[in-house]
């Protein structure tokens, strides 16, 4: 029976900022060299020197592989396959946070939905997504702090849902941001009809009823960020229950689907999850370090030959856990969820348009101070007053140019971009409604 096995890791690559990060790298490229994996999908790995030594140590098993390249740094994704690359594409978010927010990075890296469809020997061809989700919003705030996210997770499934829709198996693997509860996720699994494939090989696993330890959180619940077991975790005790309640978050996914109307064609070979886990929990060899400040996530999928209408209902019994991944018609959004989404998106387009407001009166009293400085350097007492009151000229320069941007350029951009989905999620919900009546 054929397997394809498959490893996500978040490499926390960032130049200059992340931690051992030659160290990490190192090590990350020599573990996936003695691996026996046949797609990897890696994020944050910017640096193109970093990618090259991972492509470099896992050609002898891994020889097709793509860099994807998207804003101002790249989108820090990556993939390598056992089977040959047919065909390549990008789809930058449309939203990535704001130019302002310099320590968050995100829109800066211009994060994106990555994908290369390969040729398997069984299945034909296979689109294979690798991704990184906006990052800021957390989970225990309103939806509408996380709207970015929200719009990437609609997008992400738009894009997935059409590879499905054109015949082709999809695997989809990254760094969602999100924990498996999460509108986001909801939104991901229910449009683009994906399943979890940690869902899916360990659907037997009840709730926790108690205090986990760091390592049940791990094996049992999936956990890939801030778990104890990380050496690059925060050292303080965390505020999120979901932290307290799992010792950790599980953010990384692998996930899979068949083709559209695959019980048009009886015969046609499934995907199933025969087992998934998290991985790199480890400490690098020879030091005290982890790989990264995720753990990483793999999944074994099988492919199993319908050769009748007998081996399709033995096939399903065995797959009723997977969810959508079988579904015959497109798995839709509940009306609940989508009016969850509406209402996030609306929400955020309002405080768009008050932060805009407060920017644009910035940058009007910053001209106004500017006209003032102009006319007062004519009076300047004293000449040491000079070099300061000239950096100060400077510093509400930059602020006026700052506002203007933020306020004007990026404030318009963002709000088109939630009105486009909002108008899409709109027509989506009247369309259903129809195909329900």
């Amino acid at each position: 029976m054929e397997e394809i096995r498959i490893a996500s890791l978040n490499c926390w690559g960032l130049k200059y900022v992340s931690k051992d990060r030659h160290e990490r790298i190192a090590a990350i490229a020599n573990s996936f060299s003695r691996s026996y994996y046949d797609i990897v999908a890696l994020q944050e790995i910017w640096v193109e020197a970093d990618y090259n030594q991972v492509r470099d140590q896992v050609s002898h098993r891994l020889p097709y592989t793509k860099l994807f390249h998207s804003g101002a740094l790249g989108a820090g994704l990556a993939i390598f396959t056992k089977w040959p690359i047919i065909a390549t594409s990008i789809m930058p978010y449309s939203l990535n946070g704001e130019p302002i927010d310099v320590t968050g990075g995100d829109w800066f890296v211009g994060k994106a939905a990555g994908s290369v469809t390969i040729l398997h020997p069984i299945l034909g061809e296979v689109q294979i997504f690798n991704t990184h989700l906006y990052a800021k919003g957390g989970e225990d705030s309103p939806e509408y702090n996380r709207s970015h996210r929200l719009v990437n997770a609609w997008e992400f499934a738009k894009v997935v849902r059409q590879a499905a829709e054109l015949g082709r198996y999809v695997i989809a693997a990254g760094d969602f941001n999100s924990i498996p509860t999460s509108l986001v996720m909801n939104i991901i699994r229910s449009h683009a009809g994906l399943s979890d494939a940690w869902a899916a090989s360990h659907s037997h696993v009840p709730p926790p009823s108690g205090m986990l330890s760091p390592v049940e959180g791990v094996e049992k619940y999936g956990v890939t960020a801030d778990s104890p077991l990380n050496s690059y975790r925060d050292s303080q005790p965390s505020g999120s229950a979901i932290v307290r309640k799992f010792q950790g978050k599980r953010l990384d996914y692998v996930l899979f689907r068949q083709p559209s109307r695959i019980s048009d064609n009886p015969g046609a070979p499934r995907l199933q999850c025969r087992n998934s886990k998290v991985i790199f929990t480890d400490a690098i060899p020879g030091n005290t370090c982890s790989y990264s400040d995720h753990f990483g996530v793999e999944a074994t999928l099988i492919v199993t030959a319908s050769k009748g209408n007998e081996d399709v209902i033995s096939n399903h019994a065995v797959l009723e856990n997977t969810g959508s991944a079988w579904a015959d018609v497109p798995s839709e959004m509940t009306p609940e969820m989508m009016s969850a989404l509406l209402g996030a998106l609306q929400t955020s387009y309002r405080i768009s348009q008050d932060r805009s407001r407060r920017e644009l009166t910035v940058f009007a009293l910053s001209i106004l101070l500017l006209l003032g400085l102009i006319i007062g350097s004519v009076w300047v007492p004293l000449p040491w007053v000079n070099p300061i009151f000239v950096l100060f000229t400077i510093f509400i320069a930059w602020l006026a140019t700052t506002m203007l941007y933020e306020g004007f350029i990026f404030g318009n951009w963002e709000r088109k971009a939630l009105q486009n989905v909002v108008e899409e999620l709109e027509l989506y919900k009247k369309m259903l409604g129809r195909s329900r009546e």
